[in-house]
């Protein structure tokens, strides 16, 4: 298992939260994960819904949280370690071609344009 240091600032707010488990933040323990989950997922489509946020879904947050790491400069091996993956072909595959940096380094290292038109003008 992989800990992951958080921020003094969320620390603080989970700490605030009303204490439900001694082993958990958002769950008591009783009841199947599986329904605490599922109920966590309608409170943030109900969210995205009343923000306006169109095919929004509680994974979207692993998909910004992996981007994020990437476009710091957190190396593509340390990424699918705090996801929980055993490789790194799922960041290389979705997240890695969203990051503008890694992009443009692709494009330095090679002198010129890799991007979607390069790619596709020779049948790729």
């Amino acid at each position: 298992m992989v800990h992951l240091p958080l921020p003094t600032i969320v620390l603080v707010a989970l700490n605030a939260l009303p204490v439900l488990s001694s082993d958990y933040f958002f769950w008591s323990g009783n009841g199947l994960i599986k329904c605490s989950v599922a109920d966590w997922q309608r409170s943030l489509r109900k969210l995205f819904s009343l923000a306006g946020i169109k095919e929004a879904h509680a994974h979207r947050f692993r998909d910004s949280f992996s981007v994020e790491l990437l476009s710091r400069g957190v190396s593509i091996e340390i990424v699918p370690v705090l996801l929980g993956h055993s490789s790194i072909r799922i960041p290389e595959k979705h997240y890695a071609p969203w990051v503008k940096t890694r992009q443009d380094a692709l494009e330095e290292c090679s002198g010129g344009d890799v991007g979607v038109e390069s790619s596709a003008s020779i049948g790729l």
